[in-house]
């Protein structure tokens, strides 16, 4: 899935017979799993950083600009007795489509995204025997508890900048159910969905024709 992503950017870098600019962005995550444990799950910092490539459709107006980006979510749990991070790290590719006048611009469009792993670091539940729970300090890999694929939807906003920088804010949605741990009987499954706010800084070369 991985190379797959990575032969889809570059082939419609290196094909596409029109004005483009190839760039970096980073920046930072405010990251929770939305419907997770309950309502001690909070939003936790992180980031994210990849590439951009902005294809002009309507030179300076409209442009189609697919993302590959490596980024760190999850969420932070917060009760008496648990406090533990859940760290799910992602390719996502998102293909935006980007409407600028003149130094504004505002994007929209599907993601995908590919887990490549997943940790829990923290107090957690160590073992349950009957009424009886034991809590401790652990860190496990969780990757087996989620689903490998998350399909979203993504907006944001920025600001073009001099010198090919821009400033930028983006809401990632998730719109499938990321959760692959069932219950026994099927009853009361939690639903779980990736939900990011994003700020962050992006740097284009020139125009390619």
């Amino acid at each position: 899935m991985k190379r797959f992503a990575a032969f889809l950017f570059f082939s419609v870098w290196f094909w596409l017979p029109v004005h483009a600019q190839l760039g970096v962005k980073g920046g930072l995550n405010a990251a929770v799993l939305q419907g997770t444990v309950g309502t001690d799950a909070t939003y936790q910092m992180s980031y994210h950083a990849g590439l951009l490539y902005e294809i002009k459709l309507i030179d300076p107006v409209l442009s189609l600009q697919p993302e590959v980006l490596y980024s760190l979510q999850g969420t932070e749990r917060k009760s008496d007795l648990e406090n533990y991070r859940t760290k799910l790290h992602y390719v996502n590719v998102p293909l935006l489509l980007k409407l600028t006048l003149g130094p504004v611009y505002v994007e929209a469009g599907p993601q995908a995204g590919l887990l490549i792993k997943a940790q829990d670091d923290g107090v957690m539940v160590l073992s349950q025997d009957g009424s009886t729970v034991v809590y401790g300090p652990t860190s496990r890999d969780s990757a087996p508890d989620y689903k490998q694929l998350d399909l979203g939807a993504c907006v944001g906003a920025g600001l073009k900048l001099p010198l090919g920088f821009a400033l930028g804010a983006r809401f990632n949605a998730g719109l499938n159910d990321i959760n692959d741990v069932k219950s026994v009987t099927g009853v009361n499954d939690q639903k779980l969905y990736n939900r990011v706010f994003q700020a962050y800084l992006s740097f284009q070369l020139p125009e390619t024709n």
